[in-house]
């Protein structure tokens, strides 16, 4: 073959790095040709299998009836908790997660048996037709019931700094309330599947959508009671994850394993919407109760707050989610002197997972919000407030967890948002707007972001990868990520193009497979890139450091001055394409192909004293929303958004652009429209599209503005890179906080909302009728009080028919 050469060495820097390159499958989303893994083709004698849920919260099962099962068109086999081979468990830390339910349920949705039919159709029918019988036990519901009873999977964790109490003893003031932040379906655009082919000698291949191939693969083999090496989990992509296929995945992966080693065929398990979304975790919900202490300024001297997550009927994630949230707490803010608690509630409702951000938009909500009401309660700006408070670069810069924090760019990310957004400019155009303005009110809020990155369990920052180069100079990555649409492949591809000098056209990555790169963490806490592609571009520096030998072996010089750019090698003033040097090296015996490894250096974490170093680095960002409120309907647009996001050096600004905008709306779903609700039986009302708000094109702000701060990872990550998957999830907090400054306008800034998240349009309603509640009780009691809201809202017209109604 002949490989022409080009002649533009006199260009500027050849790199494959920090540079925009679209998606790796974008031409193949859009027509429609991305394979997911219910477009890969049937093998011959395929099955279909259903799971048969539970109707009831909390209930001991007394008998099942399946012989109605049995007698469905279709149905090959039903199998229950009794027919699995080996060990009946799907939990990832803790062995309380049942694949099957024995003897009792404990949520609405808890599978109790499978169905295998000849058609996904006739399975689902089918296991809609047992006849189960029950007694019915207490059911506890909500975070708050939960404490009430001590009800817990896993023991309570506390996080003391310093001397808490005798900071509120000297401090002036004290701000004490409770706040409920709801939870979040995941809600990928691919629901749960998994597809089992078994294979010779007791082996079994497993299709899955899966964050965590490694661990689908020791759920399986734990299952049906065989050594790992019979099993192989293999992942090309995912049509979203979100956290929602790191450990819940392995239900659909070990149910349908069952099935096609029991039936001895390959069976197919895919999830309905609404099946999915009963049966699955969804992001934690939180109840608070805080109390945190200040001066005259507003900085904080003192801080208690105690959370309790609805983990669900099991503990699965939610140690480590709560973990990530007390060290988020602070957020972007100093705090001397702490006692911080959570606590995981058991309740009889789905299993809580993992979720974008992993407790650490939890945490940080709780601090923005006692911001929010210090600066109202001091009647100053909360952004004055914020960074009266911020973390310092030498000093007040150690973490309550005892991390120093080295990369702290916060105040100038800040700052030039600020000016940027025309922040002080547009507060004041607000409150003008606001004075005449008597129904529809505006809001304005600028908040912060600190996310540390890394895993908080240490060992499970590692990551590994094969890069093999063909004797045509093409390349083909392997390596332990999964991509969700996120751009790992992407990057990582870059990544090993940079090293070897190679264009993109030149590079491609085959799906994960847990018989390529193994004993693999999950693609999540915002590593997939940082691991997998240091991991990768270790592996492909060995196969550049043995071309270079070579090279320079062949046309002299030293190895050290051998250049890889643009396809090209230059040696000693040689210039050879590289396929053509891969051919000559293939036939002097040079491996063509090395694995990588990488571990995160400099880790360490004490879960008994919540101390040390858990976290490679922070990633920060800013975000400023303008938003309209009705104060009659509770309805609310966002107007602008604003976004500053550190990426540091980042490998693709166009995904990461892209990861941020994403996130931001994900998040302000989270915080405004995505509530979920369970009626009094315990069963979840919101379990599709119908009755589960996800933001749509129109909730989008017409005026979105992100862009990516300039800076540089002081830590040795991927070419100086940061993360973006999981920490621009925060960044709306400015719009749940905007929304609030709104609703306080009504009281004129005076009387601190009661605003629950999601701020729905009841939620809102609901806060602005307590602010005018709360304005008449204080004209009719304080005043000074009064005469201050009377000479302010003299100009608003019926205001004074408004505060009579709420009287």
């Amino acid at each position: 073959m002949n490989h022409p050469i080009p002649r533009d060495l006199t260009a500027p820097a050849w790199t494959a790095v920090g540079v925009a390159r679209p998606h790796e499958s974008a031409e193949l989303h859009v027509l429609g040709q991305a394979t997911y893994t219910d477009d890969i083709g049937e093998v011959h004698g395929t099955l279909h299998a259903a799971l048969g849920l539970s109707s009831k919260a909390h209930a001991k099962i007394l008998a099942i009836d399946l012989a109605p099962v049995r007698a469905c068109p279709g149905v090959v086999a039903v199998y229950t908790a009794a027919d699995i081979p080996g060990t009946n468990d799907c939990g990832p830390i803790i062995h309380d997660d049942p694949i099957l339910a024995v003897d009792e349920v404990l949520y609405v949705g808890q599978p109790i048996f499978i169905v295998v039919a000849d058609t996904h159709t006739n399975a689902r029918r089918a296991a809609r037709k047992a006849n189960v019988t029950y007694e019915e036990l207490p059911a506890i519901l909500t975070p708050q019931q939960a404490k009430a009873a001590a009800s817990y999977v896993l023991p309570p964790m506390q996080l003391v700094r310093g001397d808490v109490q005798a900071a509120f003893e000297k401090a002036p003031h004290v701000v004490k309330g409770e706040l409920f932040v709801g939870g979040q379906e995941q809600f990928y655009l691919e629901g749960q599947i998994a597809y089992a082919i078994p294979k010779e000698n007791r082996g079994l291949l497993v299709q899955c959508s899966t964050q965590h191939p490694s661990e689908m693969m020791h759920v399986v083999a734990h299952a049906l009671g065989v050594h790992s090496h019979n099993v192989t989990v293999e992942c090309r992509r995912m049509g979203g994850g979100f956290g929602g296929k790191e450990s819940q995945s392995a239900l659909w992966a070990a149910a349908a394993s069952i099935a096609a080693v029991r039936t001895g065929r390959p069976v197919k398990l895919r999830a309905d919407r609404d099946d999915d979304m009963m049966v699955t975790g969804k992001r934690h919900c939180f109840f608070y109760e805080y109390e945190v202490a200040y001066d005259d300024d507003g900085r904080i001297v003192g801080a208690k707050l105690d959370m309790t997550l609805r983990a669900g009927y099991s503990a699965d994630l939610s140690g480590p989610v709560a973990t990530r949230a007390v060290c988020h707490f602070d957020n972007a803010y100093y705090l001397s002197d702490v006692d911080i608690r959570a606590a995981c509630g058991k309740t009889n409702t789905q299993s809580n997972t993992a979720f974008r951000g992993f407790g650490g938009p939890q945490g940080a909500i709780a601090i923005e919000y006692v911001i929010d009401e210090i600066a109202r309660n001091l009647g100053r700006d909360a952004l004055d407030i914020r960074r009266l408070n911020f973390y310092g670069k030498t000093e007040r810069n150690e973490t309550p967890y005892r991390q120093i924090v080295v990369d702290n760019v916060i105040g100038e990310l800040t700052a030039e948002l600020e000016q940027s957004s025309q922040y002080r400019a547009r507060r004041a155009a607000i409150e003008a707007y606001n004075a005449t303005s008597p129904v529809l009110k505006k809001g304005l809020a600028l908040t912060p972001v600190k996310f540390g990155i890394a895993f908080n369990v240490t060992h499970l920052n590692q990551a590994g990868a094969l890069v093999h180069v063909y004797v045509d100079g093409s390349v083909l990555v392997n390596h332990g990520g999964t991509e969700m649409g996120q751009g790992i492949n992407t990057k990582v591809l870059q990544v090993v193009a940079h090293e070897l000098g190679l264009n993109m056209v030149h590079v491609r990555a085959s799906a994960t497979d847990t018989s390529k790169v193994a004993n693999t963490s999950a693609t999540a806490a915002s590593t997939g890139a940082d691991l997998n592609g240091k991991a990768a571009q270790d592996a492909a520096r060995q196969i550049r450091e043995r071309l270079s030998a070579f090279a320079a072996k062949a046309y002299g010089g030293e190895a050290a001055d051998v250049v890889f750019r643009n396809d090209i090698v230059h040696a000693n003033g040689n210039d050879v394409a590289f396929p053509e040097l891969v051919r000559m090296a293939y036939l002097a015996r040079v491996q063509l192909w090395s694995d990588g490894f990488y571990a995160t250096p400099g880790l360490h974490w004490d879960p008994k004293t919540m101390t040390g170093h858990p976290f490679s680095y922070y990633a920060y960002g800013a975000a400023v929303s303008e938003v309209v409120v009705d104060t009659l309907t509770g309805e609310w647009k966002l107007l602008r958004a604003d976004a500053l996001y550190d990426a540091g050096n980042s490998l693709n600004p166009a995904i990461d652009i892209g990861q941020v905008e994403g996130a931001f709306i994900q998040g302000m779903g989270w915080l405004t429209t995505e509530q979920l609700w369970w009626n009094g039986a315990g069963k979840l009302m919101t379990h599709a599209p119908s009755t589960y708000k996800i933001p749509g094109i129109s909730d989008c702000p017409e005026d979105f503005r992100v862009r990516l701060f300039d800076n540089r990872n002081v830590e040795d990550s991927i070419h100086r890179s940061k993360a973006t998957g999981e920490p621009p999830l925060l960044l709306p907090f400015s719009v749940f906080f905007a929304i609030r400054d709104a609703i306080s306008s009504v009281g004129e800034h005076r009387v601190n909302p009661p605003l629950n998240a999601p701020a729905t349009s009841e939620e809102i309603l609901r806060a602005v009728d307590a602010v005018r509640a709360e304005v008449a009780k204080k004209m009719g009691t304080d005043p000074n009080f009064s005469a201050t809201i009377s000479s302010k809202m003299g100009s608003v017209p019926n205001f004074e028919a408004t505060v009579g109604a709420a009287k």
